[in-house]
């Protein structure tokens, strides 16, 4: 005898039913639809009569992953899981987030946004091509959900370690807000993967019959910076509270598009700030365990391009809290680039490069090279250097003499290669704690395995942005900032600093693991909010009921109950 089926009509009116509900990534439990969800929603037949938990649903889809060859294949894969089941997607990588991180985000992303147009599967996201520039408000409306927490915006540019690379920028945008929600909480359909289409100079991808961009070289000039102002006025009338993050612009742009808006609306820009806090968080740990303060210490730094010159204003502007003069903080600074240390003699810096020159006089009767450069190993010859710091994108630049030279004359070293991808680190973490007996702090740019080092396993903190950036939008979430400020972004480098490893064990990694990231999260986005309230940029409340929104702010992946 057939049974009779209840009708459909005793779902929920917001909710939709059938292959409608099974499409939409943010609702779909797949085989999690219990029994009288399946009834109410008009599941039946749609879905095996097998009942899942989503602990079952994540060990099969574990399974899936692991079967796959490579790991443009599992990208691929997790895209498409995100794509179908955004909550199985997000606990996946909270349950395995050391394993997956790197293929969300980098490096996998990398190889991801090179082969975005021949990979593309399903819309996620917004393109605003310049063709369009008159029309972005419509654009901005056409967004999939109404209210949005975090953007995160790439004009493709300057992406990561493979530069331009167009339209496909926008797989940095969806690959860094994956890390938001999973790592910081943010409720994932309140965020926003945006990129600004304004063409591109990668003839690879302008001779690709498959690539998916506006075909043609990049806007420039003011052309560029007037197309940028358009989509800021509409993101400010759109969205007046929500937060904007840079993501990938180049040097050019970067810094003036930073400092246009930083003071309009709620924005920040993840490499000229966060790379910074991510390396002061490295180094007020690795400081921490030498017993001295930042204050004391000499820095030199390889590389003077706009991230280079961000990081040394985060750590300058730590030291002034510390009690230092800026004349004071400046000095602490010796910078070299290709051409050189920057001295006050050199007519060829910007701006920015000019804060950290040092005076002739203090470098008087120095060695120079045949055209008066003073290169990197005259610099740490002369100078008690105590933090070196990797920028330059060349491999190997960081040598054995100079590491020598360098441990020769400080106790803890504390030696940052922070160059992408490793074939530019500028040294090895090996050779760094063979060169210096072990007795050096290493923090890089690139992932190393740990180091064994007569009988101790030293682990090597990687300064990836991911360790502060999801916990800025939490905070941000949480405490209802009106604006990201430089005293903001110090507090989230002190709260990561307070939860470095090695302070507890020397051998341990300057920086917390990934495991810990949602913990460590809600402690920086505590710290955010404290500082936020102290400047008047965020409501006032109690030190305990801020921890409680911000343990509430943070989304956690879990199947919501439709059959109540």
């Amino acid at each position: 005898m057939a049974t009779t089926l209840p009708s459909t009509s005793a779902s929920r009116s917001d909710i939709p039913t059938g292959m409608d509900l099974l499409n939409r990534q943010g609702l779909n439990k797949g085989t999690a639809f219990t029994e009288e969800e399946r009834i109410k929603l008009g599941l039946l037949g749609l879905l095996p009569p097998q009942v899942e938990t989503l602990d079952e649903q994540v060990v099969r889809s574990y399974e899936a992953f692991q079967k796959k060859d490579n790991d443009l294949e599992r990208h691929i894969y997790l895209r498409a899981l995100q794509d179908t089941n955004e909550v199985l997607f997000y606990r996946l990588l909270v349950d395995h987030i050391e394993e997956m991180t790197p293929l969300v985000y980098t490096p996998t992303v990398a190889t991801a946004i090179e082969q975005f147009s021949h990979i593309y599967r399903r819309p996620r996201g917004l393109f605003i091509p310049y063709p369009l520039r008159d029309s972005i408000p419509q654009l901005l409306r056409n967004r999939p959900n109404k209210d949005v927490d975090v953007i995160v915006v790439t004009d493709g540019e300057r992406i990561l370690g493979i530069g331009d690379q167009g339209a496909g920028g926008l797989g940095i945008s969806i690959g860094k807000l994956s890390l938001y929600t999973t790592i910081g909480g943010v409720r994932p359909e309140r965020t926003l993967p945006i990129v600004l289409d304004v063409g591109t100079n990668n003839k690879e991808r302008l001779n690709d019959p498959e690539y998916l961009g506006w075909r043609h070289e990049r806007i420039t000039g003011q052309e560029y910076f007037d197309f940028v102002d358009q989509f800021v006025q509409a993101v400010k009338q759109e969205f007046p509270e929500t937060c904007l993050q840079w993501e990938d612009f180049a040097t050019p742009h970067a810094r003036p598009i930073l400092q246009r808006y930083r003071d309009q609306l709620l924005t920040f820009n993840d490499d000229i700030q966060v790379t910074a806090v991510v390396v002061l968080g490295a180094i007020l740990g690795a400081v921490n365990v030498t017993g001295k303060s930042l204050s004391e210490q000499q820095i030199v730094m390889l590389g003077a391009g706009g991230t280079g010159i961000g990081v040394a204003d985060g750590l300058r502007a730590a030291m002034i809290s510390e009690g230092l003069s800026d004349e004071e903080a400046r000095s602490r600074f010796w910078i070299v680039d290709k051409d050189g240390l920057l001295h006050s003699g050199r007519n060829d810096l910007s701006a920015e490069q000019r804060v950290y020159t040092q005076p002739e006089s203090n470098i008087a009767g120095w060695p120079r090279s045949s055209n008066g450069q003073i290169g990197l190993a005259d610099v740490i010859g002369k100078l008690n250097a105590t933090i070196l710091i990797g920028f330059s994108t060349v491999g190997g630049a960081f040598s054995e003499p100079i590491v020598r030279e360098m441990a020769r004359k400080v106790e803890r070293p504390i030696i940052l290669p922070l160059s992408n991808p490793t074939s530019k680190s500028e040294a090895t973490a090996e050779d760094l704690i063979r060169w210096t007996d072990g007795r050096a702090l290493v923090a890089s740019g690139s992932p190393f395995a740990p180091v064994t080092h007569n009988g101790r396993t030293i682990t090597i903190a990687q300064c990836n942005n991911v360790h502060v950036f999801p916990a800025m939008g939490l905070a941000l979430v949480a405490s209802r900032a009106r604006r990201v400020t430089d005293a903001m972004m110090q507090a989230a480098a002190r709260a990561l600093a307070a939860n470095s490893p090695a302070l507890k064990d020397p051998s341990a990694s300057l920086l917390s693991p990934l495991k810990d990231s949602r913990r460590v999260a809600r402690d920086i986005a505590f710290a955010v909010g404290i500082e936020a309230q102290k400047q008047g940029l965020a409501p006032k409340t109690t030190e305990d009921e801020l921890r409680q929104r911000v343990l509430k702010a943070q989304w956690t992946p879990t199947y919501p109950k439709f059959s109540e």
